[in-house]
């Protein structure tokens, strides 16, 4: 079996909010003591809500915000309070594709000099010449010309943004790539696209993908192992198949029975979650779901839900099952 390259125990990202005439601080609870794995050439793909916590999870993991408390392990090198030229060092192995490729560009910049960027950041190729081929031969590694390493990003569409963008996380040859709903801003047709060439990139370069998404279907095109989120934790956690096929906490039924299903001879009886998600500064006692959840018990209202394993790969957060 592959080796663990991602290790997540305990993360928490509070944001300090002040609050009442007096200054007393309240927190933003982001992430509320997350843990998880993803293995070398896996894709954990990440769902929820908005607000859930799944962007701040990325971020935090790519160190472009320093985590609360926790660790961060890297294909065995913990990165979790990594500063200066080590941290430089270590973002060659984790690089991030953003959610907006309309924002995550510099417009000032053309696209040769946008994906020689990271080289000359990280001294790859100091020959000039090396670089150029390097752009050229990344530009039609997902898909694009070489006469558009001279254009500026506002030049090309959404979709090709964000193969531009992908192409400048490959630049530094990562080991373990974050996907920031990288297709939640493109069209239908054009989000196949890219989920295609992010399959094919993983096969060809032996990538590891965390995937953020919120929608589901994409999740299940594209990844191994899945976990749903709610208010800055997992609910629950496991192989796709398995997941999709046998959902065992409330939540995640909930949010399948909302999946559309292709033929019209299948009938799926949807379950409506009433009310809205609790704000993470004033999370619920317990079970964070019990206000949701159609199935809470008093147990649920005061204790946090012990973890499950309902098979060696997949556990779940829920009283039902203890």
């Amino acid at each position: 079996m592959a080796a663990d390259i991602l290790k997540i125990e305990h993360l928490k990202q509070y944001y300090p909010v002040r609050k009442g005439l007096f200054g007393k601080t309240a927190y933003v609870k982001a992430l509320d003591d997350v843990t998880f794995s993803v293995k070398d050439g896996d894709v954990f793909g990440i769902v929820g809500e908005s607000g859930c916590g799944k962007s701040t999870m990325g971020l935090t993991i790519c160190k472009l915000i320093k985590p609360t408390d926790g660790s961060i392990e890297l294909d065995g090198e913990d990165i979790t309070w990594c500063r200066g030229k080590h941290m430089r060092s270590v973002r060659r192995k984790i690089q991030m594709v953003f959610q907006d490729p309309y924002a995550s560009l510099n417009p000032r910049m053309n696209v040769r000099q946008i994906i020689e960027e990271p080289m000359i950041i990280h001294n790859l190729c100091p020959n000039k010449k090396e670089r150029e081929e390097r752009v050229v031969s990344l530009l039609r590694q997902v898909g694009l010309d070489d006469y558009h390493a001279n254009r500026y990003p506002h030049q090309f569409s959404g979709g090709q943004r964000q193969r531009i963008g992908i192409a400048r996380a490959l630049a530094v040859d990562p080991k373990v790539i974050i996907a920031d709903e990288p297709v939640s801003a493109l069209d239908v047709s054009i989000q196949s696209q890219v989920l295609n060439l992010l399959a094919d990139l993983k096969e060809a370069r032996n990538l590891t993908y965390l995937f953020i998404a919120h929608d589901l279907s994409v999740v299940e095109h594209i990844s191994d192992q899945v976990g749903v989120m709610y208010l800055g934790n997992f609910v629950e956690v496991a192989g796709k198949e398995e997941l999709y096929s046998n959902p065992m906490h409330p939540y995640t039924q909930a949010l399948l029975s909302a999946v559309p299903v292709p033929d019209p001879e299948v009938k799926r009886q949807r379950i409506i979650l009433q009310g809205n998600i609790p704000s993470p500064m004033n999370a619920p006692s317990g079970c964070k779901f019990h206000p949701r959840c159609a199935k809470c018990m008093q147990i649920c209202k005061e204790q946090a839900p012990p973890k499950v394993k309902a098979s060696p790969d997949h556990y779940l957060f829920c009283h039902l099952y203890a």
